[in-house]
């Protein structure tokens, strides 16, 4: 087990833990802690308490203070500037004309950095816009791009329920949301009644999602035989999830009677005949509206995992770009060595369109000479066998003669350098013997002396 202490940074954020060390921190408390973008301002959520080691990512860092004063001036400062900031970017980006939504923009506690949050339906070229952004702001410019549902969060609004988003006010994180939690709990798959704000499925959809598969394991479902307690046997007609209640019509006297009766009073009959797979099922507009508004929204991708759109992916492409040039001059260089088999192949079919053009033609010859077909097919077959050994023995040749040609001119090549190494070793062994000779004079010349 680890003692631990939960630490938010903005509203309605992730959760992060963190070691409280020997400082005395109580919820509501504001610390300031290192993380990965640097030195930060959090709000303490919970008392220290101790959670699984597995539950805790490693290393775990430490409270590095308790806040003072300072820190928290430092931090209203901030959000300040962060509305100025945001006014000057949007500024630039119609300057700039670019078809993007900012968001948000944040300060990092140690202004080491600023955070623009948009959105857009694609990428955007925003490599000119930050560095405007930084000759005017003198710091780090981080652009991030999000999705719908992470704009709703930030910017917050109220449901159709008159409450605050959940998002924004208490979800850290988003959870996948289907169409069969509508289904589960019997709503209305008309996509305006079951989406939210950011035009995705709610998320409160989840909030009652396993009650109502616990108590939808004892219902049946609706067009099922089944028979109470009173040994009448009906069919089921709609059921009350919450009440644990189901109608059933019931065949008495000729007529049919709506009953209703508790699930514990019935036992299940048979179960409602599917759809013949020859008939084809009739389709609702609801519900294949709220089915592409399913796919809609788990084809985009969240924001977490989304490729963040910044200036530096053209330094993160220059190394595949390099691999890249580096494969087209080896390419180029095997181009270059197969030259010699090129030119065979073209002379080889060169005499292939002369062999060709010296052969009468196979209709022409039917047409003059009806009576000498066979001779003539034997004739052509003939020449054609000839024609190949005659072209493949041309390439032999061709191939033999390069391959002499290049052999020559290595034999070549390695006697040049045979004689020109003897030639330097000759001017060395020469160059030698007269320093010698100009020593031994110099010798003499001093004796003499």
């Amino acid at each position: 087990m680890t003692r631990v202490i939960g630490v938010r940074f903005r509203t309605a954020g992730k959760i992060y833990y963190f070691d409280p060390g020997n400082f005395e921190i109580k919820k509501g408390d504001h610390v300031i802690v290192e993380t990965a973008r640097g030195v930060e301002y959090g709000t303490v959520l919970s008392d220290p308490k101790d959670v699984d080691d597995s539950e805790v990512t490693k290393p775990l860092k430490a409270v590095l203070r308790m806040a003072n004063e300072k820190d928290d001036e430092q931090e209203k400062s901030n959000r300040t500037r962060e509305k100025e900031a945001f006014r000057i970017c949007k500024e630039k980006i119609i300057k700039h004309g670019l078809e993007m939504k900012l968001i948000d923009a944040e300060y990092t506690f140690d202004n080491n950095k600023v955070l623009f949050y948009f959105t857009a339906d694609g990428r955007i070229d925003f490599r000119d816009l930050v560095k405007d952004l930084a000759s005017e702001f003198k710091t780090r410019i981080e652009l991030r791009q999000i999705g719908v549902r992470d704009e709703t969060k930030i910017i917050g609004g109220y449901g159709i329920c008159g409450r605050p988003l959940c998002c924004h006010s208490y979800l850290a994180d988003f959870i996948p949301v289907s169409i069969k939690m509508a289904k589960e709990q019997n709503l209305s798959l008309n996509p305006t009644k079951i989406s939210g704000v950011c035009g995705r499925l709610m998320c409160c959809l989840k909030n009652e999602e396993d009650v109502y598969e616990e108590l939808n394991r004892k219902m049946p479902g609706v067009g099922d035989i089944v028979k109470t307690s009173d040994e009448l046997e009906g069919e089921v007609a709609s059921v009350n999830i919450l009440r644990q209640t189901v109608k059933i019509l019931v065949d008495v006297d000729d007529e049919k009677e709506v009953h209703e009766c508790n699930v514990d009073d019935l036992t299940l009959v048979r179960k409602k005949q599917k759809h013949k797979q020859n008939q084809p099922k009739e389709k609702d507009a609801d519900e294949e509206a709220a089915k592409a508004l399913e796919q809609q929204d788990k084809n985009q991708a969240p924001s977490q995992a989304k490729k963040q759109n910044n200036y530096q992916d053209r330094k993160q492409n220059a190394p595949q770009e390099k691999n890249q040039k580096k494969e087209a001059d080896a390419d180029k260089e095997v181009n270059r060595a197969n030259a010699d088999n090129s030119e065979a192949s073209a002379a080889g079919s060169a005499d292939s369109v002369k062999d060709k053009e010296s052969t009468p033609d196979r209709n022409q010859s039917k047409e003059q000479n009806p009576g000498k077909d066979q001779n003539s097919n034997k004739d052509q077959n003939t020449n054609k066998d000839q024609r190949n050994f005659d072209k493949k023995n041309r390439k032999k040749n061709f191939n033999k003669k390069g391959q002499n040609n290049r052999s020559k001119n290595q034999d070549n090549r390695n006697q040049n350098n045979r004689d020109r190494n003897n030639k330097n070793q000759g001017n060395r062994d020469s160059g030698k013997d007269n320093r010698n000779q100009n020593r031994s004079e110099g010798a003499d010349g001093k004796q003499q002396n």
